[in-house]
C-alpha cells in the first residue's frame, strides 16, 4: 500500500461533505497519469502535497485508493470503483464552472421569453427584477401576446421559452409542458359597478353589459365557452374581442363592463379592492400554468437559468 496511516474514522460520517474538490482533482490525475511526480506537475503542486491530499481522501472514505505496483503505482479495488464515480463528479463541476463563467463574464445570447398576459403582469415583473440584479450578460427579451402566436415563434426557434397556460394537446406537437402553479378564469367588474357586492347574479347578466372576452384561438377561450354553457349563460349581446390586459383595465375603469380573463392577469386590482369578482363558480376553468419549450431542445444556460427563477418564483407564490 503506497499510503500508510488509513483509518476508518471516516466511515459512519457524512462522508460526502468532507470530500472537497481538491481531493478529487488529485486523485483523478493520479489515476490518469499512474504517477505522483507526473499528476503534481499538471496540477503544478509538489510530490508531497499530492501524497498528502491522496492521504486526506483516503482517510475520509475509509479505504485504500492507491497500491504500489513494483516501482509503479496502480488503483487498488476500491480506488477502481471510486474512480468511475469521482470521474465523471469532477466533470460535471468544471463543467458547471465553465458555463457559469461564461454567463458572468461574456456576453452570451440572449434570453428571449414568451408571456401571456396571465404572468406577464404577476410573475414576470419580480422574476425579471431578479435575472437583472444577477448581473448575466445575455440581454433579456420579453415577447407578449397570444398563446398560438408565442408557441408558433417558440417552434420557429424565436424565443427559448414561453410561460403561460397549458395548450390544448394539438397544439403541443414538439413542444414539451412544465407546470408550475394552476389559474382560473374569472368575471369581473369595477367597484362602481351596479353588479359589483351582489352576491348572485342572473345568467343573463351578458345581455345587458358590455363584455370583454377572449377570441377564439386564445388559450383562455375554450374555458370560457365552457363556463358559459354550465351557468346557461346566453352569448354577450355587445362583446369586444381581446387579449390587452391594458385595453382591459382601462375599458373598466372608463364603462360599466364585464371583463372575462384569467385570475391572475387582475390580481393586483382584486386584492386592492379596485376590481371585484362576481359571484360565478368558474371552478371547471381552473388550468395549469408553467413553462413551455421546444421538444428537440435544451434552452442555453442563461435561459435555463431565467426558467429555474421563475419555477423558484411560483413555488414560493
Amino acid at each position: 500500500m503506497i499510503f500508510s496511516g488509513i483509518t476508518n474514522t471516516g466511515m459512519g460520517m457524512d462522508i460526502s461533505r468532507r470530500i472537497k474538490i481538491r481531493h478529487l482533482e488529485a486523485f483523478v490525475e493520479v489515476a490518469r497519469q499512474k504517477s505522483v511526480g507526473r499528476a503534481a506537475i499538471t496540477l503544478s503542486l509538489t510530490q508531497p502535497a499530492v501524497t498528502r491530499t491522496i492521504r486526506e481522501l483516503e482517510q475520509i472514505v475509509g479505504a485504500a485508493l492507491i497500491e504500489r505496483d513494483g516501482r509503479g503505482i496502480r488503483l487498488s479495488h476500491q480506488g477502481e470503483v471510486f474512480l468511475s464515480h469521482a470521474g465523471s463528479g469532477l466533470a460535471a463541476v468544471r463543467g458547471g464552472i465553465a458555463a457559469l463563467t461564461n454567463v458572468t463574464t461574456m456576453t452570451g445570447p440572449p434570453v428571449r421569453v414568451g408571456a401571456l398576459p396571465t404572468v406577464s403582469v404577476t410573475v414576470m415583473p419580480s422574476a425579471v427584477v431578479e435575472f437583472l440584479d444577477s448581473r448575466l450578460k445575455s440581454p433579456l427579451r420579453v415577447t407578449t401576446g397570444e398563446n398560438r402566436v408565442l408557441l408558433d415563434q417558440l417552434r420557429k426557434g424565436d424565443l427559448d421559452l414561453v410561460m403561460g397556460r397549458m395548450p390544448a394537446p394539438e397544439n403541443m406537437t414538439s413542444l414539451r409542458f412544465e407546470p408550475l402553479y394552476r389559474d382560473r378564469v374569472v368575471f369581473i367588474v369595477s367597484r362602481s359597478h351596479p353588479l359589483s357586492g351582489q352576491r348572485q347574479v342572473a345568467a343573463d347578466i351578458l345581455a345587458h353589459h358590455p363584455v370583454l372576452v377572449p377570441p377564439e384561438g386564445s388559450i383562455i377561450h375554450p374555458y370560457v365557452e365552457r363556463v358559459m354553457l354550465e351557468q346557461g349563460m346566453a352569448r354577450p349581446v355587445r362583446a369586444v374581442e381581446t387579449v390587452s390586459d391594458s385595453f382591459g383595465r382601462a375599458f373598466l375603469r372608463a364603462a360599466d363592463a364585464i371583463w372575462i380573463i384569467s385570475r391572475g392577469v387582475v390580481a393586483a386590482e382584486l386584492e386592492s379592492g379596485e376590481f371585484v369578482e362576481l359571484p360565478i363558480d368558474t371552478g371547471s376553468t381552473m388550468g395549469a400554468v408553467g413553462l413551455i419549450t421546444r421538444d428537440v431542445d435544451r434552452p442555453h444556460d442563461a435561459a435555463q437559468f431565467f426558467a429555474d427563477i421563475l419555477r423558484r418564483r411560483t413555488a414560493s407564490a
